[in-house]
């Protein structure tokens, strides 16, 4: 059995509100119907994982730069545990440092997104999203 594209959660781990309201909006906008949950730092985020808050499937869109554990302590958490180290990650972020680029496709990143460079295409990268869920077979998903 496969999932309903429409049954992968899109997993925002943003302490920005403004960052997260847009993508609220764009997901309205644009008719996505997929689940939408935040968690507003790394630490809340591994928190809600850890508690099995966050059901399989999901995608997480994860802001790098964040209070109290950053997006690039939480991708070297996730790839260091046995149960979350499957998680599929995009980074959504301010910072077009080389080396947090690196450092997060070293720790397997799908994709890095830097946010001044998104723009007005953002629209375009929830679209990507969007069709990235409907054709990939996630982790967990039973064939």
């Amino acid at each position: 059995m496969t999932i309903d594209a429409n049954q992968v959660t899109l997993f925002v781990v943003e302490d920005d509100d403004i960052d997260y309201m847009t993508i609220k909006r764009s997901f309205k906008k644009m008719k996505i119907v997929n689940p939408l949950v935040r968690a507003k730092d790394g630490q809340e985020a591994l928190e809600q994982l850890e508690a099995n808050m966050i059901r399989p499937p999901f995608i997480m869109l994860l802001d790098l730069q964040m209070p109290r554990l950053s997006g690039l302590d939480l991708l070297a958490k996730l790839r260091h545990s046995a149960q979350l180290k499957d998680t599929v990650v995009f980074v959504l972020t301010t910072s077009a440092d080389e080396r947090d680029i690196f450092d997060s496709y070293q720790h397997n990143v799908a994709g890095y997104f830097v946010k001044d460079e998104v723009g007005r295409e953002f629209l375009e990268v929830l679209a990507l999203l969007d069709g990235y869920w409907r054709i990939v077979h996630m982790p967990g998903e039973k064939q």
